[in-house]
């Protein structure tokens, strides 16, 4: 029994011992079935990638076959050519050899009985020759005197093709002279009607400044307690004692908003030394300052090769067009971007390229792109008179964007005619690109730059879903990704997009094989102008 004792006291010890062992036996077993998943995904991706290569390798025998099928076909049809040629070879001899027989046959019978005269045939020679001579000499004499002699046919096709050309050339400058002076009148109406909206425009804010207008309280019950307290404390109050009422609950009036001018906040470009304050201007005033500014930029970019970004160019305009107070309107526009970037489409944008979050480049693909509508709908009104059917108005939103759905179509339309308060018959197009009090488009032409934000995101969903859930990428696979899914994407565009991705000069495109985050180069692609060329290629059945 003591041996028993000791016996199983052993072995306990032993498998206290080995609990340890077993325990990372456990792991090790985990971490082999992990090694063999991992094993097994590799195993099945280089299938995949076998049975793809055995297809191509099927195909090319399939395609080798076929040749040598049809170089049979050739080596038999030279075969029976051949046989054929001598076939016709050797019927051509038996011809001649007949003939020769039969002309040797009439020359004996002739010898017999006649004799040639020689001296006749030779002055009948002699004859033939000087004949010969005189034409030869008459037909240079012709070539030297009609040398630049045309046919009269000839002269009178010419003749009347020229007639026709010259008509039709007087015709296409009439025309031109008529559209140009009509262009003319319409960029003078242009200029006039902006002239008009600008001294209009600022009568407004001038009056709005003179004017008070009776305030909304209602909002002030949101910042005082709630709805139910400001009904309360408000009841039965004249407009006086409701301003006091709440300058008494606020505690006064702010003070005026200061700035240092290397705030964090504020883009390096454009850092002032000193204390910034803000000019208080209006959201309308900012709107037109930031026409003013891409319209500067606009016309720099034409004239000089280097490109800068928008903060740079914004110092300096501000630098130019107000000297010492430039700080002061780079925190005044700043500070009103930020205040008005999710209620203004015109801040917005401007604000967002002037932080970096979006490409300079969205911009202007929307400034072409709006361009591009109106002058398929000037091309659509052949009598200009700024009218068009419903149908006719359809058909050329869809010339005008090709690869647009039916039902975005649809919305446009019913967006057109919502914003001119038409259900049917005809659409003014002009009217649509008026803009409102506030300098923005309205509801047609905002719902064709959010069709444009959605279907780029559409078409960066697809090249995510192309890449297959890469971490990096490198130049090459992002290039065929694009080719999969848009196959008609030319190849300047194809490089500008790439450059846009990893942020590399065309010029040093090919020397660039530098690896990228996924997510990153997506998201440069997606803040960027990058637009479907074509077509998605067809889904195999």
């Amino acid at each position: 029994m003591p041996n028993d004792a000791t016996s199983s006291g052993y072995l306990r010890d032993q498998i206290r011992e080995l609990e340890p062992l077993q325990t990372q036996l456990a792991m090790m077993s985990e971490e082999t079935e992990l090694r063999i998943m991992a094993l097994r995904n590799e195993e099945k991706e280089e299938i995949t990638e076998l049975k793809k290569e055995c297809q191509n390798l099927e195909n090319i025998i399939t395609t080798m076959k076929e040749e040598q099928k049809a170089l049979q076909e050739q080596e038999d049809l030279r075969a029976q050519y051949l046989a054929y040629r001598d076939e016709h070879d050797a019927r051509n001899l038996l011809i001649d050899k007949v003939n020769c027989l039969s002309n040797e046959k009439e020359q004996d019978h002739q010898e017999e009985h006649e004799e040639e005269d020689m001296v006749k045939l030779k002055l009948a020679l002699q004859v033939c020759r000087q004949d010969m001579t005189r034409a030869q000499v008459e037909l240079t004499q012709l070539q030297a005197d009609y040398a630049d002699v045309v046919p009269r046919r000839d002269w009178d096709n010419l003749e009347q093709a020229h007639q026709e050309n010259q008509e039709r050339l007087k015709t296409l400058q009439k025309e031109y002279d008529d559209v140009k002076a009509q262009y003319d009148t319409l960029v003078e109406e242009h200029e006039q009607v902006v002239q008009e909206r600008d001294t209009l425009q600022a009568k407004v804010e001038g009056d709005r400044g003179s004017y008070t207008p009776r305030p909304e309280w209602e909002k002030c019950a949101d910042h005082l307690g709630g709805s139910e307290r400001w009904a309360e404390i408000s009841a039965d109050l004249t407009s006086q004692q409701l301003l006091e009422l709440v300058l008494m609950e606020l505690g006064g009036v702010p003070e005026p908003q200061e700035q240092e001018g290397t705030a964090v906040e504020i883009p390096a470009c454009l850092h002032y030394e000193g204390t910034l304050k803000n000019l208080g201007l209006k959201k309308a005033e900012i709107v037109r300052a930031i026409k003013e500014v891409w319209k500067v930029k606009i016309s720099e970019n034409e004239q000089s090769e280097e490109k800068s970004t928008l903060a740079e160019f914004l110092r300096r305009h501000l630098d130019r067009q107000h000297g010492e107070s430039a700080g002061d309107w780079a925190y005044t526009v700043l500070h009103t971007c930020q205040q008005h970037q999710d209620d203004d489409d015109v801040i917005g944008l401007f604000y967002s390229i002037l932080t970096g979050k979006v490409d300079e480049s969205v911009y202007h693909g929307q400034t072409r792109m709006l361009s591009h509508l109106l002058k398929e709908l000037i091309q659509s009104d052949p009598t200009e008179s700024g009218v068009m059917t419903v149908q006719e108005f359809s058909e050329t939103l869809k010339r005008a964007f090709p690869l647009k759905e039916e039902r975005c179509i649809e919305a446009l339309v019913t967006a057109a005619q919502t914003e001119l308060d038409n259900n049917g018959g005809s659409i003014p197009y002009q009217a649509l690109y008026t803009e409102d009090s506030g300098g923005n488009y309205r509801g047609f032409l905002t719902l064709v730059k959010q069709q444009a934000i959605e279907e780029r995101h559409q078409y960066i969903s697809q090249l995510k879903e192309q890449l297959g859930g890469k971490g990096e990428l490198e130049m090459e696979d992002l290039k065929v990704a694009f080719k999969n899914i848009d196959p008609t994407l030319g190849q300047a565009m194809l490089d500008q997009y790439l450059g846009l991705a990893f942020r590399t000069p065309l010029t040093q495109m090919d020397q660039s094989t530098t690896a990228m985050d996924t997510d990153l180069a997506l998201q440069r692609l997606l803040a960027a102008d990058v637009n479907r060329a074509g077509p998605p290629p067809q889904a195999n059945v």
